[in-house]
């Protein structure tokens, strides 16, 4: 009697087991895919990403997320258009006239709350002021970031066909070399990456005349997350999302916390071998200075508005956007994050 009732009961107990680790399994979350497209190449530009995924936030937020590199081939809404991404980071002037191009792109967060992006000039051309732009030849980045500069020289009223009257563009590769061989009076360039590609090209800050595009009313949104309209009607994509942006402003608070630690991560990311600790340090400590530290990424629609106007500004031959967007940013996704 008393063998059989320890048999018993060890049944039971396996049996009750069984049945808590079946609970436990059915009440598990699947782990899901997200593939994320970068604008650029792997740098600290993106490192709340690499951050998320090196410290298991992805992980912990049951996602699987692919980062993909970008390039100077790489047009991130041509990605996600085909399919090949599910969430892309972007500049707002490109989301928006990709959007009215027909990719219906929609800002889902907005981890930078200012922008990096600046104007760079000898000081021995006699450039001191932005009237003194006129005649010069300054370099542009295309592939959608010559919107920007392009809504800055309609304000000035400077034509950029290379008439007196207004500025001569030089097609400006992702380097900063026309500035150094001195092809180009002044070149576009980031506070984080090629500002300082100029001043390890032998130039001293004072040899140099900036202009931030936060400070001559130009600035527009960069680096924000977007998405597929459509998929948005998704309630499951929706709350992947919820769980992905949560995840990556925590990587993102993590680096900014931690931006040596964070420099590293990228550096082991960095498959190409290009990128150095120095300069990735560097850049880590100038982005955390755009990053939005109290809105968790919530976009706040007077940004939006901002950026808006001003592209409706740009006017001339190629406006960037010819009529103010619809749809083109949503709370829903911040909304479902718990």
């Amino acid at each position: 009697m008393v063998m059989e009732s320890m048999r018993r009961a060890l049944l039971g107990g396996l049996v009750g087991l069984g049945m808590l680790a079946g609970g436990a399994a059915a009440q598990a979350q699947p782990v899901e895919r997200v593939n994320l497209q970068l604008k650029w190449v792997t740098q600290a530009q993106f490192a709340g990403y690499y951050v998320a995924q090196a410290r298991g936030f992805y992980r912990a937020a049951n996602l699987d997320v692919r980062i993909a590199p970008g390039g100077p081939d790489i047009a991130p809404p041509q990605v996600i258009a085909g399919n090949r991404a599910d969430v892309i980071v972007e500049w707002m002037p490109a989301a928006l006239a990709s959007r009215e191009r027909g990719v219906p792109l929609v800002n889902i967060a907005q981890p930078f709350r200012r922008s990096g992006m600046m104007l760079t000039c000898r000081a021995e051309t006699g450039i001191r002021t932005p009237a003194d732009l006129r005649g010069k030849t300054l370099g542009v980045w295309f592939s959608g970031n010559e919107y920007p500069f392009l809504a800055w020289m309609s304000r000035l009223g400077y034509p950029t066909n290379g008439t007196p009257q207004g500025v001569r563009v030089l097609r400006q590769g992702f380097n900063v070399d026309p500035l150094l061989q001195r092809q180009a009076d002044c070149v576009s360039t980031m506070t984080y990456n090629e500002y300082w590609q100029v001043i390890d090209g032998g130039f001293r800050p004072e040899q140099l005349q900036v202009f931030r595009y936060e400070e001559q009313g130009v600035a527009t949104l960069e680096d924000g997350l977007y998405v597929l309209e459509n998929r948005l009607t998704d309630a499951a994509f929706v709350a992947r999302m919820a769980r992905f942006v949560r995840a990556s402003m925590q990587g993102w608070d993590w680096a900014r916390q931690n931006p040596d630690a964070a420099a590293q991560i990228v550096l082991d990311n960095d498959a190409s071998g290009a990128q150095t600790v120095a300069h990735q340090r560097r850049m880590m400590g100038e982005i955390a200075r755009l990053l939005d530290t109290e809105g968790g990424g919530r976009l706040v629609p007077a940004d939006y508005e901002r950026t808006v106007q001003t592209l409706l500004s740009s006017g001339g031959e190629s406006p960037v956007i010819s009529r103010a967007p619809t749809n083109a940013w949503t709370h829903a996704v911040m909304d479902a994050i718990r």
